[in-house]
């Protein structure tokens, strides 16, 4: 089966399978999505969810987290890890919402580059879920799920492994796939236990490179 091919199937399967996959970072807005996705890094996002609303309590808008002392944001951040760092960037992306794009964020992919802490997995979330947009985000579980399935061969980089499923997942469907890819992961492709192959809904197309 062609790559093209087995990521078809695999996208129609896993919609069966998954149909009400969503991020499962909790925002209302999209500013708030930008920040929870750089908190979310080597962090769960069950974590996340219960840390940004004690943050948003005290510093409710853009405005306020670009005016806030960068040690009252990691006060509230450290549970996250790394909060030195992640504060720094969520005042530093902050600053330039506020001062550069009115306090919007730019629904353009090198626009949201350009910000402090956003890498190409947040500025794909931040197209996709917030702005409709074509998107793929390369997590963890992608990455992953993408090598034993045989959509990429060895491929562990995330810019490379985005590349190469922008060549055979049809655009419309990349961020929904990428949603249903992580909910597959945690729940059947497991990375720390040895994976759920006999429930596994692509057990007969996967090609099981574990």
């Amino acid at each position: 089966m062609r790559k093209k091919d087995l990521a078809l199937e695999v996208i129609r399967r896993l919609k069966e399978a998954y149909p009400d996959s969503d991020c499962t970072l909790d925002y209302t807005e999209a500013w708030k999505l930008l920040i929870s996705v750089r908190l979310a890094a080597q962090c769960t996002d069950e974590r996340v969810n219960k840390i940004v609303p004690l943050l948003y309590e005290k510093f409710p808008d853009v405005n306020a987290l670009a005016d806030a002392p960068v040690e009252e944001i990691e006060a509230i951040v450290h549970p996250c890890g790394l909060g030195k760092s992640k504060a720094r960037d969520i005042s530093a992306c902050m600053k330039q919402l506020r001062d550069k794009y009115n306090g919007q964020v730019p629904d353009d992919f090198d626009a949201l580059l350009s910000l402090p802490g956003v890498g190409r997995k947040s500025a794909n979330l931040i197209m996709g879920d917030v702005f409709g947009k074509p998107a793929i985000v390369t997590d963890t579980h992608c990455i992953r799920l993408c090598n034993r399935i045989g959509l990429v061969d060895g491929i562990k980089e995330p810019k490379k492994v985005e590349m190469a499923l922008w060549k055979i997942i049809p655009p419309e469907e990349g961020n929904d796939f990428c949603h249903r890819l992580v909910d597959h992961g945690r729940a059947v492709c497991t990375a720390r236990t040895t994976p759920y192959c006999e429930i596994c809904c692509l057990n007969d197309i996967c090609k099981k490179k574990i």
